[in-house]
């Protein structure tokens, strides 16, 4: 039954997606795949070493590989083994700027961190099924809310630092992970349509899957902390 499962699946997704579609999907995940593990090493670094630490010089090289990577014109792949750089530079110091954030969570539980990145793997994956199986353009209508959701939650942010309201932070944070889960199905139709206009360009298109991805991890980091934080203060108070 399994195997009978897996070979429907497998035909389904043949039949939904042209071959140039499907190539193109894999080598944006596949460069996803590497700018996740380049973040990871980012990670490491700030943790274990004292090469680089997450910092003021880690901000502005993330934002400067960035936009070395949206100014760089794909030309026809011509410049891809660049812009691949570019891209895992961004994903590298985007892990090290979330090293004290690391650090917190591994002082509450280290196993946070295997807990968040497996959650967040099985909602991306989840995700980005459901957006590739759908019917074709339905997602792309949530950009508006999507982003009008995204620019509410920065003023939220801002306001924030005036008022240090807990609701608020919270309230943040859950939205905020509501609204990274939106993106990974809408990001995920643009991509597929955008090849299907002719777009070549996977680097920047995983570009936008790794931003989704490390928006639900952060937020998932956050979350299960904050449920861990509580559950030793309610043992403490017993």
């Amino acid at each position: 039954m399994a195997s009978v499962g897996i070979n429907n699946f497998i035909n389904s997704f043949n039949n939904r997606l042209e071959p140039p579609v499907k190539q193109h999907l894999k080598n944006v995940y596949a460069c996803l795949a590497m700018s996740t593990l380049a973040a990871g090493v980012g990670g490491s670094i700030h943790l274990f070493t004292n090469l680089l630490q997450a910092g003021f010089l880690s901000g502005i090289g993330a934002i400067i590989f960035f936009f070395l990577l949206i100014s760089t014109p794909d030309d026809n792949g011509k410049g891809m083994m660049k812009r691949v750089g570019y891209l895992l530079g961004f994903a590298t110091l985007t892990g090290v700027g979330m090293g004290p954030l690391l650090e917190h969570v591994i002082l509450v539980n280290p196993s946070i961190i295997i807990t968040a990145f497996i959650a967040t793997s099985v909602v991306f994956v989840s995700f980005s099924i459901c957006a590739i199986f759908s019917e074709r353009g339905k997602w792309l209508y949530l950009g508006g809310t999507l982003f009008t959701l995204l620019n509410s939650l920065m003023l939220m942010s801002l306001a924030n630092i005036l008022f240090g309201s807990t609701l608020l932070w919270n309230i943040q944070i859950y939205l905020g992970l509501f609204a990274m889960c939106g993106f990974v199905l809408y990001d995920t139709q643009a991509i597929i349509e955008k090849r299907r206009m002719g777009s070549k360009d996977f680097v920047a298109h995983s570009l936008d899957l790794f931003v989704d991805f490390i928006g639900v991890f952060k937020r998932l980091l956050i979350i299960l902390t904050q449920k861990e934080q509580d559950q030793k203060k309610k043992k403490g108070n017993n």
